[in-house]
């Protein structure tokens, strides 16, 4: 895969977003849109991903502890339907179960202080849930 995928981590109040690079290796956090309403938000996401150049835009969504779709995972479900309203672009569900802590961790590994970790971390959590699905795609390429 060529060009860069837009990875989404759908909050109730703020949405992170991150993109890949061109060879979709390395993914980083790119912005936090504050959410309005769902059409509000899925044309902003659009906008963002055509700016951007990408080629596929992927939306984190948050399964149980049994791999069962809960409420917040229907959420991102919504979205990600009002998103492919909004653009051609193949847009496609992967399971971000745990990014926010990963990115909490990330952000001790990196050493940053405990003051400055207090905070939003939407848009690493994006950042984490798009590295994880371009690295589970990689073999497959």
């Amino acid at each position: 895969m060529s060009g860069r995928v837009l990875g989404v981590d759908p909050g109730d109040k703020r949405i992170g977003l991150a993109v890949s690079d061109l060879t979709g290796t390395i993914a980083r956090g790119l912005a936090v849109v504050n959410h309005v309403a769902r059409a509000v938000d899925a044309a902003t996401i659009a906008q963002i991903a055509a700016e951007q150049g990408a080629v596929k835009i992927i939306v984190g969504q948050a399964l149980d502890d049994e791999g069962q779709v809960g409420p917040a995972a229907r959420k991102a479900i919504r979205l990600a339907e009002a998103i492919r309203l909004q653009t051609d672009l193949p847009v496609e569900m992967w399971d971000e179960s745990g990014s926010t802590q990963t990115a909490q961790q990330t952000r001790i590994a990196m050493g940053v202080s405990r003051k400055k970790r207090s905070g939003h971390l939407d848009e690493l959590a994006a950042a984490v849930i798009l590295q994880s699905y371009l690295e589970a795609h990689r073999e497959t390429r």
